[in-house]
């Protein structure tokens, strides 16, 4: 059992290193699905456990993916940048303002598009905007950081607004509903201590008048017409399909596949060439990701790693309270940040199941792993996106050392008061 042990963490450690500097560029699902193999092949895990772990997180990955090509589609037809163009009539002339109404916007999109959409439409529409506004090169860094770190912070209200909360609330068997009354107010508190501790951070850089180029519009930026009008009663319909179909215990994949599938018809009928575009950015990788990698952990907690994060996880819950929530986050964010959010979730989600959890514990887990990346570059999928973009659309290089010194003080006090917050 210990040589299991042993070789299902190096089998982990070798697949995560390979995922995330991807050498040959094969892509992280086939390097996950390589570790995947490998563990299958020394005995780690065996044929039988695909089923199981398809089984836990399969609606988690088939609504990830739905809910980027939603968010990819309704971006082409310009709704986004339509709505960015109509806050910047409330800009006026002060970089201060757009800062605070642009986070917010970042927040929204991060809530109802995951923090993965978040990502793909709000790096190039902030950039964008920072192209036209005359601001220097530390008001960019501001905007440019503040933005993805939101992404991560806002997606905590709904079971579809991050891989992670999909993937907690199937396998403890939360409803749709359930999970948005226990978080809308860790979401409310999340979102507004990131912006008011960024602002602390880039109060100086933030501070400057902005060119009046960034005046334009907003009509000019539509590109389909029908898809712009449809995507806010297609929002609200999702929203409302998610909490009526979950009150029945079934899940949001039923809802957000169908959905997919109907506004990509569409828009394939109205924009061939622009759908084939979007179904080749979709995060295909992201599947065989989630399946390779949650094999590979599957594999570790089966062979010990459960039986010792459980007694870890039950040592720091023990004393209750306000203590007993905060210690098990901090570890839940800790793990997330070092062995990235997707496979810290799975793990933390085992471990409580056999412990006596309340309900604050899973809770815990998802806001760690929603927040706790944000203290490294390797702790989401969602930021070696956003980095990615961030380089591709402005040429910008966020460097390791200067990511995390800004996620440390800045990740550090938001996971702090939202964790508190669930006691309220």
């Amino acid at each position: 059992m210990v040589i299991l042990f042993l070789l299902s963490i190096i089998i982990f450690a070798i697949t995560l290193a390979a995922v995330l500097y991807n050498p040959w560029k094969l892509g992280i699902g086939v390097w996950a699905v390589i570790g995947a193999a490998a563990g299958i092949l020394s005995g780690v895990t065996s044929l039988s456990d695909i089923g199981i772990v398809w089984n836990i997180i399969g609606n988690a990955t088939l609504t990830f993916v739905s809910i980027i090509i939603i968010t990819l589609i309704f971006d082409e037809a310009g709704y986004f940048e339509f709505i960015a163009l109509k806050l910047s009539s409330r800009f006026g002339e002060s970089s201060f303002r757009a800062f605070v109404i642009f986070l917010l916007l970042d927040a929204v999109v991060g809530a109802l598009f995951a923090n993965d959409g978040a990502a793909l439409v709000m790096t190039p529409v902030i950039i964008s905007f920072l192209k036209k506004s005359g601001l220097g090169k530390k008001a960019w860094m501001a905007f440019i950081m503040s933005v993805g770190f939101v992404a991560d912070s806002s997606s905590l209200p709904l079971v579809t607004s991050n891989l992670v909360n999909i993937v907690s609330a199937t396998y403890f068997s939360i409803s749709y509903t359930t999970y948005f009354l226990h978080m809308v107010l860790p979401y409310i508190v999340s979102v507004f201590a990131s912006i008011g501790v960024l602002i602390l951070i880039y109060r100086k850089d933030i501070r400057g008048r902005l060119s009046r180029e960034i005046v334009e519009d907003p009509r000019s930026v539509i590109k389909d017409r029908l898809i712009f009008l449809l995507a806010s009663p297609v929002i609200i319909i999702m929203i409302a399909a998610y909490s009526v179909t979950g009150i029945y215990g079934i899940q949001v994949a039923y809802v957000a596949v169908p959905s997919m599938i109907a506004i990509l018809l569409l828009y394939s009928h109205r924009n061939f060439a622009n759908s084939k575009k979007i179904l080749k950015e979709a995060p295909w990788q992201v599947v065989f990701f989630s399946l390779g990698m949650y094999l590979i952990v599957f594999g570790m907690s089966q062979a010990g790693l459960q039986s010792i994060l459980t007694g870890v996880i039950a040592y720091l819950h023990r004393p209750g309270g306000l203590i007993g929530t905060l210690l098990p986050g901090y570890f839940f964010a800790t793990m997330a940040a070092f062995m990235n959010n997707m496979p810290s979730v799975m793990l933390g989600s085992i471990a409580i199941a056999h412990t006596s959890y309340s309900p604050s514990l899973i809770y815990a887990n998802v806001i760690g792993n929603d927040i706790g990346p944000k203290f490294t570059p390797i702790g989401s999928l969602a930021t070696l996106l956003w980095i990615y973009s961030v380089k591709r659309k402005s040429g910008i290089v966020i460097n390791a050392r200067y990511y995390m010194k800004i996620g440390l003080i800045s990740a550090l006090p938001v996971l702090t008061v939202t964790l508190a917050i669930l006691l309220v």
